[in-house]
Parts: structure tokens; C-alpha cells; sequence
């Protein structure tokens, strides 16, 4: 068991209780004054002692912007509990902290290596740094379909015909819980004398179990944010920005937090933050092997389903340079004339079981420390039921087309800031091949960008959007959600100005 020093205080959500518990007369925000102002419905269902702790920034309960009492303090134990040099609260999720690492990071016209899997946050935050990307695309998986993640080899090849980038982002753990060899990666970047940025949205309880792949600090990385909602017990938005070693700018960095995230923090989500870390360090390990051991067991169950099959650490580490999170459960209906909407579907409807996402042939499920064994193995009876009772309608649908992720980065045809800015027109989607795009168009889930602004719209991403949409999943990022039309960049190209830089600060 990890031992965590000076970890028994949990001194912001103490404060925000205490000031609520004073009772005191509320001349200040939030408008619904310690929720006498809000509708009777609302306060019935939630109770009033949510609101008592829905706060406004004054000294009792310190600032976000410039922490100097209980934040601060709650912040130095989360980077000690991670094993961090500091960390920061986020109060608007994982998206903030890729925005802000790339910021503070990257100046414009500044290179930065990323892959092609990357979350939209991080295509957004290239376009506001006005930074130039260079994708790298990871291999997909022939058996599963999955999209795999960057290899070491990757990163270096890029590093050595890109010495002058500024940065490397790598997604770790991605969506499905695969991950790299991060050590080497972070050995590989440091020696090209760049700055690691990790996208550890879906790993932050990596750091607190022996048995999970390495976090992204404990392997290296310069910067990494985590989704603390998403896999502990944090509300929702709430995330942490953690930083390690002597190469990240923290005054900038600090700046950079101050622009992005609001001077209105909801003390309700920073609370939990506090509590979510106190939690981990006081009996995370044991909490976590629970959940290790239920996976296993649904995990094997669910492989002796005919037509089922669920991913295995084992298998995934055939791929040398992989590791699976196995706390990830994805299960595939390849085996089965069935997709992976249509699984998810009737778990939902039929069963009340409301999966994490689905795709053409997976089902994922989060397990996190909130689960119980009775509740996954509802799940695995529920799929053994619908194997059978389902057969019928299975057997006499459609054969249904395989759909891939298209297997190479389209043309940057101008930087993605730039497309934005230039004059654009609105098409129909069925005359854009060879057009340059002008807007981000991302298929949801697993929100992993298609095309991004100022990339060529080629014949393959085409089919493979029109499939997409076949298949029954969200488009998103683009102005016309049925994709009917798309806006690209106008023939003519605009007239060149001179280019400012936009947050060069620190």
C-alpha cells in the first residue's frame, strides 16, 4: 500500500462547508442566495445544502485566479498525492487543460507533434495558439477495429524531421484504455529538447495502483490533465493540470489558466476535487483492486458468450509497446450480425444499463470505483440474455459494412487558424471532395476529429463520413449536423496580412 504523507486534511472543502455553516446574509453572487430564490422543484429534488456550498469568490474560500489560502493549500496536496511539483483545479474539464498546455506552450507559427486520434479540445487548442500541428496517425488494429496509439518509434521519426516543433501531445490512455510506452516516449522528446504534453483525461487513477499502466507524471511527462470526473468520484468538469520538471513556464502557465478558466468557479466542483484526491490517497489502492478483480471476472464471463468477445490486457500486449487499463471493458459484437449502436441500444432501452459509448462493432464501459460486482454482473447476464433472445433479428438483418477510420492524415492545404478566418462558403457535402475544409467535422463517439479546418477533403474521408453517418452515429463540430452541406475555404486565396502574435505571453 502507497503511504501518503501530511494527506489527512482536506482544507477547501472544509472551508467552503464552514463558511456555509455560518449562515450569513447574502448580499453577493450567486443570485439564488443559498437557493432561496430557486424554483421550489429544484430545491426538492437536491436538497438545500447544495446551494449553501454553491458560493462566490471572497477570502473565506480563496480564489481560484490567485490562490493563497485553502485552494493553494488543497492544490500543493494534490501535486504531492500525484507526485507532481504543482498541480491546478479545473473547473471546465480536460478541454481547459489541453488548451492550456498548448498555450503556454506554443507561440504561433510554433510547431507542436501530435496525433491524429487527439480529442477536438486539442485541434481547438492548436487554432487558438495559431500553432502549426504535425499529425502523427497511430495504426488501427485489423482484428478490432480499434485505433491504436502512438509508438515510440513514431515520436522520434517526427522529432528528427521536425527539430524545430516546440511540443509533443500524446493521448494516454485513449478512449479504450490503450496505452504506450510513455517512459520512452518521454526519454525520446527530452532528448530532441522538446516539452511532453500528455492527454491523460481517462487515467487518473493510474497513479494509485501497482498493477495499472504508469501515469503520465510518474513516467516522465512535462504537463498532463486528467479527467478526475470521468474516473474518480469528482463532479462533473472537474479536472486537474498537473506539471513536473524545470520545462514548463509556470508563470506563463498560471496566465494562460487565468484567461481560460472563469473568474465564477463553481466551489461545489473544487470541493469534490479536494475530496476526490483525499480519497485516493486513503484507500485508493484497496478501492481499486475491488474494481481490477470485477472487471476480471466479467471479463472472463463475458468471453464465453458465442459471438462475444471482450479485450484482454493480454492480448494488447502482443503489440509491444502496449498496455491495456483493464478497469476499460470493451466488449465486441463481431462475432455477432450485430453493431454496436445496436447492443448498446437495448442494453439501454431493455435493461436499464447505459453504457459509456459504442461503435460499429464495440460496446465500452467505464468501471470506476462507484461500481459494485452486482451491478456488472446485471451487465454480463443481461448480454448472455440478449445473445439469445435477440438471435433472430440478429441473424436476419443486413450484413453490415466495415467501417474504418480513414488510415492517413488528409492534405493541409493552410494552418487551421488561418481557415477560420478566410472567407468561407457553404456547399453541399456531395461536391466537397477536393475542397478544403473550413470547420472541424468529428464523428461522435469517440469525438476524435475527421477533417479539421484547412485540411482537402478527400474520396475516402467522404465514403467514410457518409458510412458514419449510415451507421446511426453523431457528427458533430460542423454548422449542419445532418451534413447536408459543409463550409469550405473560397477558391480564391485572401490576401496575406501581417500575422500578430496572439498570446505571447509570460
Amino acid at each position: 500500500m502507497a503511504i501518503y504523507d501530511g494527506q489527512d486534511k482536506t482544507p477547501l472543502f472544509d472551508a467552503i462547508v464552514g463558511y456555509a455553516n455560518e449562515n450569513k446574509i447574502s448580499f453577493h453572487t450567486p443570485g439564488h442566495k443559498h437557493g432561496k430564490g430557486m424554483l421550489k422543484v429544484f430545491r426538492q429534488y437536491v436538497g438545500d445544502k447544495v446551494f449553501r456550498l454553491d458560493l462566490s469568490v471572497m477570502s473565506e474560500v480563496d480564489s481560484l485566479h490567485e490562490p493563497s489560502s485553502v485552494i493553494k493549500e488543497a492544490q500543493v496536496l494534490a501535486a504531492k498525492a500525484y507526485g507532481a511539483d504543482y498541480s491546478f483545479f479545473l473547473v471546465n474539464g480536460t478541454t481547459g487543460g489541453n488548451q492550456a498546455m498548448i498555450l503556454s506552450a506554443c507561440d504561433p507559427g510554433d510547431k507542436i507533434i501530435i496525433p491524429r486520434n487527439a480529442h477536438k479540445s486539442v485541434i481547438s487548442a492548436v487554432i487558438l495558439a495559431g500553432a502549426e500541428p504535425v499529425y502523427l496517425m497511430p495504426k488501427v488494429d485489423e482484428v478490432s477495429d480499434l485505433i491504436l496509439n502512438l509508438t515510440p518509434e513514431q515520436v522520434e521519426e517526427a522529432c528528427r524531421q521536425h527539430p524545430d516543433a516546440k511540443a509533443v501531445l500524446v493521448t494516454n490512455p485513449t478512449y479504450f484504455g490503450l496505452t504506450t510506452d510513455l517512459e520512452a516516449i518521454a526519454e525520446i522528446v527530452h532528448q530532441y529538447d522538446k516539452v511532453l504534453l500528455v492527454d491523460e483525461a481517462h487515467g487518473p487513477h493510474l497513479h494509485f495502483h501497482p498493477s495499472l499502466p504508469k501515469s503520465a507524471i510518474d513516467s516522465g511527462a512535462d504537463m498532463c490533465v486528467q479527467s478526475t470526473h470521468k474516473h474518480l468520484a469528482a463532479l462533473s468538469q472537474g479536472s486537474m493540470l498537473h506539471v513536473k520538471g524545470v520545462r514548463v513556464d509556470i508563470l506563463r502557465l498560471k496566465t494562460t489558466l487565468q484567461m481560460l478558466q472563469t473568474t465564477s468557479p463553481s466551489y461545489v466542483i473544487l470541493g469534490s476535487l479536494d475530496l476526490s484526491r483525499y480519497q485516493m490517497v486513503h484507500g485508493g489502492e484497496q478501492a481499486l483492486s475491488q474494481v481490477l478483480e470485477m472487471c476480471e471476472a466479467a471479463r472472463a464471463r463475458i468471453n464465453k458468450i458465442p459471438g462475444l468477445s471482450c479485450l484482454t490486457r493480454e492480448q494488447v500486449r502482443k503489440i509491444p509497446y502496449l498496455d491495456l487499463d483493464p478497469t476499460k471493458l470493451t466488449v465486441s459484437t463481431k462475432g455477432l450480425p450485430c453493431s454496436g449502436y445496436d447492443m448498446a441500444k437495448i442494453l439501454n432501452s431493455e435493461y436499464g444499463i447505459q453504457t459509456e459509448m459504442a461503435d460499429f462493432q464495440n460496446v465500452l464501459l467505464f468501471v470506476s470505483l462507484g461500481n459494485t460486482p452486482k451491478e456488472l454482473k446485471r451487465f454480463t447476464s443481461a448480454l448472455e440474455k440478449i445473445v439469445v433472445d435477440y438471435k433472430d433479428m440478429f441473424m436476419n438483418q443486413k450484413k453490415r459494412k466495415r467501417i474504418v477510420f480513414p488510415s492517413f492524415v488528409p492534405r493541409k492545404e493552410v494552418n487551421p487558424r488561418e481557415a477560420l478566418t478566410r472567407l468561407t462558403r457553404k456547399i453541399p457535402f456531395k461536391r466537397s471532395v477536393g475542397k478544403v475544409c473550413a470547420e472541424i467535422v468529428c464523428p461522435y463517439p469517440p469525438g476524435i476529429p475527421v477533417l479539421c479546418p484547412g485540411e482537402v477533403i478527400t474520396q475516402e474521408i467522404y465514403n467514410y463520413l457518409l458510412n458514419v453517418l449510415d451507421s446511426g452515429a453523431r457528427i458533430n463540430g460542423q454548422s449542419d449536423g445532418r451534413l447536408q452541406t459543409i463550409k469550405v475555404l473560397e477558391d480564391a486565396p485572401a490576401a496575406s496580412a501581417p500575422q500578430k502574435k496572439l498570446f505571447a505571453i509570460g
